[in-house]
């Protein structure tokens, strides 16, 4: 409120001294500047809420709405072949465009939605679901972060074993006991009082 009244320049109540009306203007200053920080933040937060905008085009969507919940439903599933690791259904490449369209021509024509992805993966592979199934080829793909981390873990073990192994240097010899003591002593009397 105070920052509004200063802006319209509106009349203080009280007169203050210039080192408390500095304060009060670098008080307001800060929240001015703590306002527009907020502010910044409050639309990188809005920016960053926004819903995905699919790639779908309005020539490709289908003119019964249940069909064209389950052909976006499929799109979701299945992987563009271009960008890699977006669904078809986000791409706006031209392979992806092609299979939205043959995932809706099949869907018209009566398959069911298990159907529409068994021909889609028998004319790509498994590599065009974004979620492969568990099988012996895929495995690797998914066991592979496990056996990273158990990899991982297990290299620590061994790292810690090594270094609790590991002892601190031999204990001094009486000689070398001796001419530390000396040396301490030396660097501890004064250098004006030899005797």
């Amino acid at each position: 409120m105070r920052l509004f009244l200063s802006l319209r320049g509106a009349p203080k109540a009280t007169r203050q001294s210039p080192s408390l009306q500095s304060q009060d203007d670098r008080r307001l200053l800060r929240c001015a500047r703590n306002d527009a920080v907020m502010a910044m933040l409050a639309l990188i937060a809005l920016l960053c809420l926004a819903a995905v905008a699919h790639a779908v085009r309005p020539d490709e969507m289908l003119a019964d709405p249940k069909l064209e919940a389950r052909a976006r439903d499929i799109g979701k599933e299945l992987r563009c072949l271009v960008c890699r690791n977006q669904s078809i259904d986000d791409s706006d490449a031209d392979l992806a465009h092609d299979l939205r369209v043959l995932v809706r021509q099949r869907l018209t024509a009566g398959d069911t939605n298990q159907q529409v992805i068994a021909y889609i993966v028998s004319r790509y592979g498994d590599y065009v679901l974004l979620k492969p199934p568990f099988e012996l080829a895929t495995w690797l793909l998914w066991g592979g972060p496990g056996l990273i981390l158990l990899i991982g873990l297990w290299g620590i073990g061994r790292y810690m074993r090594r270094q609790s192994g590991l002892t601190g240097p031999p204990p001094l010899t009486a000689e070398e006991q001796r001419r530390l003591a000396a040396m301490l002593e030396q660097k501890a009397e004064p250098s004006g009082t030899k005797t």
